[in-house]
């Protein structure tokens, strides 16, 4: 849909500007008149970090994508203005180049003016995103969450579609739009993104602050392999209830009707297994012996550390640019998702919007993505601790822009292996979504176990085969763009039965990004490339190396 298009819908000023309302535009509106204080406070809740559970093996299933009536802020006719006020001269900067973008008749003349707007643009936002930390009016909210400057820059389909957008992260997932990221950093309810200029003081706070997230993560991987544990003895006990159940289960004989039968075959056998099982009981207590002992370590440690850390003064402090630094990060985050060549003017216009409803990286429909991901991809969000794989959801931060590609910034928490979040991005207005979900979590696949690979990354694991192969087909290039652009047809192709990769990848992949039983089961009965694959992991399985 075109800018033209929203011209009905749009106000008298902007209406003026686009030359639909007569030849003269008219005087324009006196600065402090337009972007004086405004007595506007509507704000919408803030959901908390989200603490890591382990237990979750899943998403959560999607009962609400969209509330039942749109809100009213996108037709509140003070919308721009209340966008752009108390923001100083910058405001005004950027309200004189959109007017002269807007009226621009050459486009050539046009073209220059939208790429003035870019840069004070985003000095305009960093403004804004300063007040995410505190009370902010629901014009600067959504302007930082979608991108939306004013209402009628969006036909009236398009603004009802955002305004039944679900305000609240009622799901629980740490998914985040761009006001609530800020908020979450600048309140430490989130650490900052690692950058060399967000750097902790060095004083004693910093070293125990490293420290005691250390010890949670410890602790909380020793948490989750005693629950682990305590899942498998629930399991073990209740076989050896039922075996044992049948082995007391005895009929009359055939030749003395007031004496019980002997032991049948399938009995003995239950009592074989019960002996099995007895012993798989003890082994079980032994770990889960130990798993204790590592979580009361653990926990002693986290409530030393923690009384040191309040000792020295709490929390350690972060520079007083730490806000800006993040901002900064995704500014440059939002240039990557668009790439060189990409569409980087940064509001949201009917001019460039042609996403479906289903394309829009609103927070529910990436969770659906990641939950369709993860329905082929069994281990596509797990990382490994102590042998036992942990299901860690990454952070995702969803930033408005018409960029294609979604990618990962961090792995993991460098302080904390065991279980903190990686950081991936997505921009909201891709061509197609799912393939941006899925840019974003192949490069959270490589850096996951490249840094668990360490110093061995082109050598072993799925890194190493990867790399042994790249260096074999004499390729040139990023790797990681290679494997990346495989990932996709991996997931897209070879999950359907469509062969598209080379042999050596395809076995490289089958063996460290395992499909789900359900997509394996499907695919050994399509072509004997799969099933051959297939026998190997029941090879593997049987061998004591696996």
């Amino acid at each position: 849909m075109a800018a033209n298009n929203n011209q009905e819908d749009m106000d008298p000023e902007l209406a003026a500007l686009l030359g639909t309302a007569g030849d003269a535009a008219g005087p324009l509106p006196d600065f402090n008149d337009l972007f004086g204080d405004s007595k506007d406070t509507k704000d919408v809740k803030e959901p908390s970090a989200d603490s890591v559970d382990l237990s979750l093996s899943g998403f959560p299933a999607i009962t609400k994508r969209f509330e039942d009536k749109p809100h009213d802020y996108f037709n509140d006719p003070n919308y721009y203005k209340t966008a752009l006020s108390n923001e100083g001269d910058i405001a005004q900067r950027v309200h004189g180049i959109l007017q002269k973008y807007l009226t621009a008749k050459d486009p050539k003349d046009r073209s220059v003016f939208r790429q003035q707007f870019i840069t004070p643009y985003w000095d305009y936002l960093l403004g804004v995103a300063r007040k995410a930390t505190g009370k902010m009016p629901a014009p600067k909210k959504f302007l930082l969450r979608f991108g939306i400057l004013h209402p009628t820059f969006i036909n009236t389909e398009t603004r009802e579609y955002f305004g039944k957008v679900v305000v609240e992260n009622t799901l629980e997932q740490p998914v985040y739009y761009l006001d609530e990221w800020l908020n979450a950093v600048g309140t430490s309810k989130m650490r900052p993104s690692t950058t060399d200029e967000v750097r902790v003081r060095n004083n004693p706070q910093s070293k125990f602050q490293q420290l005691l997230e250390k010890a949670n993560g410890k602790l909380d991987g020793a948490k989750s392999i005693l629950k682990q544990k305590d899942r498998e003895r629930g399991e073990i006990e209740r076989i050896i209830k039922d075996r044992l159940a049948s082995v007391f289960e005895h009929g009359p004989m055939r030749e003395l009707d007031d004496v019980r039968d002997c032991l049948s075959e399938r009995q003995k056998a239950s009592i074989n297994e019960v002996q099995t099982l007895l012993k798989d009981l003890l082994r079980n207590d032994h770990d889960m012996q130990v798993s204790l002992r590592d979580y009361n370590t653990a926990d002693d440690d986290v409530h030393v550390l923690a009384a040191k850390l309040e000792a020295e003064g709490g929390a350690v402090s972060i520079d007083v640019g730490a806000l800006d630094a993040e901002f900064d990060t995704v500014r440059q985050m939002a240039k990557m998702t668009c790439g060189r060549q990409g569409n980087h003017f940064p509001i949201l216009t009917g001019e460039y919007f042609h996403s479906g409803p289903n394309e829009v990286g609103i927070r529910e429909n990436v969770i659906l993505m990641m939950a369709k991901i993860e329905s082929v991809d069994a281990e596509a969000f797990c990382r490994i601790y102590k042998n036992k794989l942990n299901r860690i959801v990454p952070y995702v931060l969803l930033i408005p822009t018409y960029g294609d590609l979604g990618f990962c910034w961090e792995p993991f928490d460098r302080f904390n292996r065991a279980t903190s979040r990686g950081r991936v991005i997505i921009p909201m207005y891709p061509k197609n979504l799912y393939l941006a979900v899925l840019t974003a979590v192949a490069d959270l696949r490589w850096q996951v176990a490249k840094e668990k690979a360490s110093f061995y990354w082109m050598e072993e694991g799925l890194t190493g085969n990867y790399y042994q192969w790249f260096q074999s087909q004499k390729l040139k290039g990023d790797i990681k763009e290679y494997f990346i652009r495989d990932y996709i047809l991996w997931m897209t192709k070879e999950a359907e039965g469509i062969q598209k990769l080379e042999k050596d990848v395809r076995g490289t992949f089958w063996r460290y990004m395992p499909f789900t039983r359900e997509v394996k089961e499907k695919l050994k009965t399509r072509n004997l490339v799969y099933q051959e694959l297939y026998q190997r992991d029941i090879n593997r399985t049987m061998s004591d190396g696996y």
